[in-house]
């Protein structure tokens, strides 16, 4: 009678490994000049936006489950888009000095995964290790990912404090008497990545 029960019980468990199959995560390469990277800057007096060339990529996904995402850009490719001429020219400038993103020092930026899970939108909670200016700290934010023709889409809207990776300058948390000089700690980077096999 033991035997028998182990015998079902066995049998049990083979049947919910076969209608339950684990999924496997399959490996895709992020299509750097189909992806964007755009980045906002916030300022008392308005804003600044443009965006910034993404140098590599990967995505692991199964059917359903988005398990590693990871990113680099080069920031030596960083635009300014909302204004034109010697004012972007300036305004590049300054964001490339060492006053905010010291690009001659620190040429890329990255985003690597540690750790993904569903946020009961539809997308997924991402967890991972962003590094600016040789400076990594961890950062959470929501990603919507779908597999459309064969190819993965995953999008995401990504806030950054910059004073986390040492870029103070114009912050009203370490200067005072700013005014309409003040530039907010929090930047927001949108990212859409396109990858495939």
């Amino acid at each position: 009678m033991k035997h028998l029960t182990f015998v079902m019980a066995f049998a049990a468990v083979l049947s919910l490994a076969f209608t339950n199959p684990v999924e496997k995560a399959a490996a895709y390469k992020v299509d750097v000049k189909g992806s964007t990277v755009k980045w906002t800057a916030y300022k008392v007096t308005g804003k600044h936006f443009g965006k910034i060339s993404l140098k590599t990529g990967s995505i692991e996904m199964s059917k359903t489950k988005l398990s590693k995402a990871s990113f680099e850009v080069d920031m030596t490719t960083l635009t300014v888009e909302d204004i034109t001429g010697e004012y972007a020219d300036k305004l590049k400038g300054h964001l490339v000095s060492d006053d905010f993103f010291s690009v001659e020092k620190h040429k890329t930026a990255k985003f690597v995964s540690t750790k993904i899970v569903p946020n009961g939108k539809g997308g997924f909670s991402v967890t991972g290790d962003l590094t600016i200016k040789g400076i990594t700290k961890p950062i959470t934010f929501d990603a919507a990912v779908k597999n459309e023709g064969g190819k993965i889409v995953g999008t995401s809207a990504i806030k950054v404090d910059r004073t986390n990776y040492d870029i103070k300058y114009g912050s009203g948390k370490f200067f005072q008497g700013l005014g309409d000089k003040a530039i907010y700690d929090e930047f927001d980077l949108e990212v859409s990545l396109v990858a495939s096999k």
